[in-house]
């Protein structure tokens, strides 16, 4: 399906909630304080693009290709990544809310959280190897048969992971968070 392409183009205080965005590729655009909350952004094409102080909460992004784009002091509550073009899938976040949405059986492989809200996030049977959680927030996340080789945990805290059921072969953590990896097991450390 050939889409309009829209190069190099601003989106300043858009609301589209009721107008929904246009189907098309996005080509090195900037969407800067816009609500996308519940909106359907299914089939487009993010290439290159920026998300600033946008809500994206509950929005459907089924086939929708999200290809080096950053987001950065985002609200995206409840998304479904999986649902989205998995096809050069490279995104990076910072300081954004990305409480309840899913990653389940998405390879996000280098993907870069910084200070980021990752609570109940569902990282199940996802590839998520050499992922930075820079002062991330994992409060009951699920990790369930997940890749994180090579994964920075060291500043990530509320770290709940099954070692016997994850792959965490190199993956880095702090002497403070190491211990979620033991949370499965029912231990009690006393100091």
């Amino acid at each position: 399906m050939n889409l309009p392409l829209i190069d190099n183009e601003e989106f300043k205080n858009k609301d589209f909630t009721n107008n929904k965005l246009p189907t098309a590729e996005y080509n090195e655009c900037q969407f800067i304080n816009c609500n996308f909350e519940a909106s359907d952004v299914s089939n487009n094409s993010f290439l290159e693009c920026e998300f600033i102080n946008c809500n994206i909460s509950n929005g459907t992004v089924k086939h929708t290709i999200f290809n080096d784009v950053y987001f950065s002091d985002c609200k995206l509550v409840g998304i479904q990544f999986y649902h989205c073009n998995d096809f050069l899938l490279d995104f990076k976040f910072s300081n954004c809310i990305l409480n309840y949405s899913s990653f389940y059986r998405l390879k996000v492989n280098n993907t870069k959280f910084a200070d980021c809200k990752l609570q109940h996030v569902d990282f199940t049977e996802t590839s998520a190897n050499n992922v930075i959680f820079d002062n991330c927030d994992l409060k009951d996340a699920i990790f369930d048969q997940t890749s994180l080789q090579k994964t920075q945990f060291e500043t990530a805290f509320n770290i709940s992971i099954n070692p016997t059921i994850n792959n965490l072969k190199g993956a880095v953590f702090s002497r403070e968070n190491c211990f979620g990896l033991l949370d499965s097991f029912h231990v009690k450390i006393k100091s």
